[in-house]
């Protein structure tokens, strides 16, 4: 008999091994070397062997020995699949490599408009349809080791704590995971590590089985004529099968391998070529057939030889121990090892993947005051992320096992992990194949199948008063006869498994199908079913991110450092920028350029987080007319759309004529600016070349008297204040522009503030202008800055002193309201400004007398009442149509000025 101390030292010895493969394998990938290994169809066949769990190698046996031939649906179910590769896995292996997809929830995501709220849905689900199935390894291995632990002399108490051992070994796989799972941040650079352990643990697997099978045959029951009369003698020889039963686990267990987080993994996130499919499509269904070849001959002789009571599942391993086969034995535990461990191992990386993507990222990005532009670096948080999810989820397993008690069928347990995961195949496979599919269709349908899952298969298989009360197995829930969980609406006499398969795939597929038939898909979701349904024909392109702005391509830089690194960022910065044949590190923002950064960071944090970081980032894009007409060509849609594209086409127009009218503005703005520069330096050069002429006067000649040289003095001093003023006037405009202004703000009168600028703009020209004001209107308080306010004020009068060319001119100052808005309008009875200059008159190039006598100005002071105001928490506005012109500010009464708008800004 192997001491179970020998068997801990066999089982350190063989993941020190696979610890040394991994390791190795890692490394070759680094250098480039031993692709021909590591990029081979067989290794890629091996991998999906990951589906042979402890189940297939503990619980094949024992589900045979209660069932039957009844096992054999797990293995055709997948064995269907494979064979049938080219119409459906050589999709997903196509769609998943041109969105660069993750995990299966990337995948439905991405499907739907690269929605993070279906993304986080999957991931939940996935968790807790997968945590049984993790509790399962834990006790197939536990349960095994204590075949080995023999009796202490005291008592015979047995010398393994199952619990202990548990804990000791969820540890270990916690560590491989952490070590060889989260070492590269970039999903398509892949595994290769895990991938390899995982290739050898399916040979030792088989071999193992293969072995044990082989002595059991030819060691122990005599030969296969002996073999087959005693399975012909036993029960499982003539055991009676259900085809409704049948029917149900063939469709399940094929569900599962589709929707397994751990399938996806190897099968699509793994996948390297996809002619590897073609290879893995006889030769997988070769290995199913090979390592459940013995099932049944191992479960015959188990009952014969096993005495009364004897755990069935562990058959593979007490029959050579019965024999005296200790090598044997051993050797079947580390196939079971293989099998339990490996499992573990890719499923943990997948959901840590998927929580890490679509749980932690988003609540990080949320809370990050930045966002992706905050500082920080996003590569160690993710993977960071990754560890502490494969550590929570192995733990969630763990104490699933506890919860347990370690006790029931693992075939069982097997069979409630797969109907919940088997809950995403209508929405992946109406993803992929039908474009009317929709983002509520698939939340719709994810939460009906799952909560039917849940009320039919996983808390009944707790036990009756465990989870639910015997009243509900009897009376329905609510004392509802149709909701008996194992007789829902009425029907009776259904196989449970049967019963909770039908319903849940039933009402969760007719539900996918309602919704998406009464709900309209957004344009994103359009974009991306049509990239998805014709992945065949048009390669998968990738939904257009929004565009970005030249200086957003460094944010973009910084964020591709973080999650990328800085060497492999700069690196792709680089090869885009030689590709658009530009030197240096940084490529212009095309919309290729875009597409192509989103598609690499994807690979990194999943689809749904990289659309929103890059969104968050370049501010987002409206879909383009040229994206809508992609996708409305497919005849199948072209009646669906039509109305849709005659009414974006009248937005179009719409939009050409805003086009037109703002490049007219632009055009305007153009010719203003010449005329700012050419009036600028006039302006500056005029009261210059006075000061300069009169100063040389005063310091060359002599004789002046004391009259010519106060003239002089005084001409000097009234062109430096007109050079101050009108450098004054640019200065103060920056720093409003640039936020750069402190507002000193407290409680004042409206009327105040007008008297002031009434007195300052009319002094020495009294009699210019008659004003017409309403005192009792005017008595108005506000939280203002009383200086900034007047200075607004101030400039309009001005502006109606020098602009008026009425013969009487009059000014009205009219006091109105509403709420917690104030208005004072400012209107003369001149002739107004010319419609096509009203667009321009807050431009700080533009002058209201343009070559006029009465402007002397350069144009800056409406542009400076119009920063004033809005940093003031208010507006300012042209009012055409009352005869002269009028302009109109509104300010708010009270404190409604944020501090952002109140300017209390770093100086």
């Amino acid at each position: 008999m192997v001491s179970l101390n020998q068997l801990v030292a066999v089982c350190l010895v063989y993941v020190a091994g696979l610890f040394v493969v991994a390791f190795l394998a890692e490394r070759a990938a680094v250098r480039g070397r031993g692709n021909w290994l590591l990029r081979s169809p067989l290794v890629y066949t091996l991998s999906l062997s990951i589906y042979c769990t402890g189940w297939t190698f503990y619980g094949a046996v024992g589900y045979a020995a209660r069932s039957g031939l009844e096992y054999v649906t797990i293995y055709l179910g997948p064995s269907l699949v494979m064979i049938g590769w080219w119409w459906l896995l050589r999709r997903l292996v196509r769609i998943g490599r041109s969105q660069r997809v993750t995990s299966v929830a990337d995948l439905i995501s991405a499907r739907y408009g690269k929605s993070n709220v279906l993304a986080i849905m999957v991931t939940v689900m996935a968790v807790i349809g997968v945590t049984p199935y993790i509790a399962l390894q834990l006790q197939s291995v536990v349960l095994s080791l204590s075949i080995f632990a023999a009796p202490s002399e005291q008592g015979g108490a047995p010398v393994l704590n199952n619990a202990q051992a548990a804990f000791w070994l969820a540890g270990g796989l916690v560590l491989f995971t952490v070590l060889f799972g989260t070492r590269n941040l970039n999903a398509n650079e892949r595994h290769h590590g895990v991938v390899i352990a995982v290739a050898v643990e399916a040979v030792v697997k088989l071999v193992a089985l293969l072995a044990v099978g082989i002595f059991v045959v030819w060691g122990v029951a005599g030969g296969l004529s002996e073999t087959f009369a005693r399975i012909d003698a036993s029960p499982i020889g003539t055991w009676q099968t259900s085809g409704s039963r049948w029917s149900a686990l063939i469709m399940l267990s094929a569900a599962a391998f589709l929707c397994l987080p751990r399938m996806f993994q190897v099968m699509v996130v793994e996948n390297d070529d996809e002619r590897h499919l073609q290879t893995a499509s006889w030769a997988f269904p070769l290995y199913l057939m090979s390592i459940s070849l013995f099932v049944v001959p191992i479960a015959v002789i188990g009952l014969g030889l096993m005495p009364e009571g004897a755990n069935p599942d562990l058959y593979v391993l007490t029959v050579p121990l019965s024999e005296g086969q200790n090598g044997l034995a051993t050797l079947a535990f580390l196939g079971g090892f293989s099998s339990a461990t490996s499992m573990v191992i890719v499923a943990t990386l997948a959901l840590s993947t998927m929580m890490s993507n679509h749980i932690v990222m988003p609540v990080w990005l949320y809370l990050r005051e930045g966002g992706a532009q905050q500082s920080g670096d996003v590569r160690k948080v993710v993977i960071n992320a990754r560890r502490l999810s494969i550590l929570l989820i192995i733990s969630l397993g763990y104490f699933y096992y506890r919860a347990s008690g370690g006790s029931g069928a693992l075939a069982a347990i097997g069979l409630i992990s797969f109907g919940g995961v088997a809950q995403f195949l209508p929405a992946m496979l109406g993803g992929i194949f039908w474009r009317g599919a929709t983002r509520l269709g698939a939340i719709c349908a994810l939460c009906t199948g799952f909560a039917l899952w849940m009320f039919t298969m996983l808390l009944p298989s707790f036990g009756t008063d465990a989870v639910l009360s015997t009243g509900v197995f009897e009376n329905g829930l609510l004392g509802l006869g149709l909701l008996r969980p194992q007789a829902l609406f009425g029907i009776e006499g259904l196989d449970p498994t049967v019963h909770a398969v039908w319903w849940s795939l039933s009402l969760n597929t007719l539900v996918f199908v309602a919704v998406s038939c009464f709900s309209f898909p957004h344009p994103l979701e359009r974009l991306q079913g049509a990239q998805f349904v014709n992945v065949m024909q048009q390669g998968a392109e990738y939904a257009r991110p929004p565009r970005a702005t030249a200086g957003q391509v460094e944010d973009l830089m910084i964020m591709s450092q973080r999650i990328l690194g800085a060497p492999d960022a700069q690196a792709f910065f680089a090869s885009e920028a030689a590709r658009q044949g530009m030197s240096g590190q940084l490529p212009r923002p095309s919309a290729d350029f875009v597409v192509r950064l989103e598609r690499e960071l994807a690979a990194s944090v999943g689809a749904a987080t990289a659309h929103a970081m890059i969104s968050q980032i370049s501010g987002g894009q409206s879909v383009s007319v040229e994206d809508l007409l992609a996708v409305a060509d497919e005849s199948a849609q072209i009646l669906e759309y039509s109305s849709q594209l005659e009414q974006k086409s009248q937005e179009l127009t719409e939009t050409a004529r805003q086009l037109g009218r703002a490049n007219e503005k632009l055009t305007q703005l153009s010719l203003q600016k010449d005329s700012f520069l050419s009036q600028i330096s006039h302006e500056l050069r005029t009261p210059m070349t006075s000061i300069r002429a009169f100063s040389e006067i005063l310091r060359d000649t002599g004789g002046l008297s004391d009259e010519e040289k106060t003239r002089y003095a005084s001409i000097i001093h009234s062109e430096t204040i007109r050079l101050t003023r009108l450098l004054d006037d640019l200065l103060d405009l920056s720093v409003l522009e640039n936020g750069q202004v402190t507002l000193n703000l407290r409680q004042t009168s409206l009327a105040e503030v007008l008297d002031h600028a009434i007195t300052t703009a009319t002094a020495g020209d009294n009699s210019r202008i008659v004003l017409h004001r309403d005192p009792a209107r005017e008595r108005v308080d506000l939280l203002t800055d009383p200086d900034r306010l007047a200075q607004v004020f101030i400039n309009l009068i001005t502006n109606a002193v020098k602009y008026c060319a009425a013969d009487t001119p009059a000014l009205s100052i009219s006091v109105g309201g509403q709420g917690d808005v104030v208005t004072i309008r400012f209107t003369d009875n001149g002739q107004g400004i010319p419609d096509e200059a009203q667009s321009l008159v807050f431009e700080k190039f533009a002058r209201l007398a343009e070559g006029s006598g009465a402007g002397d100005g350069a144009g800056l002071g409406l542009a400076i009442c119009r920063e004033i105001v809005t940093r003031l928490g208010g507006g300012i506005r042209y009012v055409p149509g009352a005869g002269g012109a009028s302009f109109e500010v509104s300010l708010p009464r009270a404190a409604a000025t944020t501090v952002a708008d109140a300017g209390l800004l770093r100086a």
